[in-house]
């Protein structure tokens, strides 16, 4: 196996956008090397292992805080970065508790990376529970709200 070598300005690059973001970790992989930089109690760490040839399945760690139950009709993260429940600033949110929604409509949008990422509703129903707040950071597999 072939020595790992630490690129000390991407490591820097990612600590930064870490910053920048309010994100809690973030991985990088490219040719079968990952690093991953996550903060703990205001300290950024850094891990640099050298990565095995097959990926670690999503969702396999438990989220931070502890493995929590997730609730029947939950829609969660499918990715990290920053909840918002409105198209912009002072607009009404895309949905409210009680709202009947429909297969496809957008219920909040997910900013990674300076990337706005609309999140829409795999199914129709009626939103029983929002469980995040706007501009709140989510991790991989968070509940956000819950749909029946």
């Amino acid at each position: 196996m072939a020595k790992f070598e630490v690129n000390e300005e991407l490591v820097r690059k990612l600590a930064d956008l870490l910053q920048e973001t309010g994100l809690n970790e973030i991985e990088y992989e490219v040719n079968n090397h990952r690093i991953r930089v996550a903060k703990n109690a205001g300290v950024t760490t850094v891990a640099a292992p050298v990565a095995s040839a097959a990926p670690a399945a999503p969702g396999s760690a438990a989220p931070a805080g502890g493995p929590e139950a997730i609730p029947a009709g939950a829609i969660t993260a499918p990715m990290v970065g920053t909840v918002y429940v409105a198209g912009e600033p002072g607009a009404p949110p895309f949905v409210k508790v009680g709202d009947e929604i429909r297969e496809g409509q957008t219920l909040l949008i997910i900013e990674a990376m300076k990337v706005m990422n609309p999140l829409v509703s795999p199914r129709a129903g009626t939103v029983k529970q929002i469980m995040i707040s706007d501009g709140q950071p989510v991790e991989y597999g968070e509940p956000l709200l819950v749909i029946e």
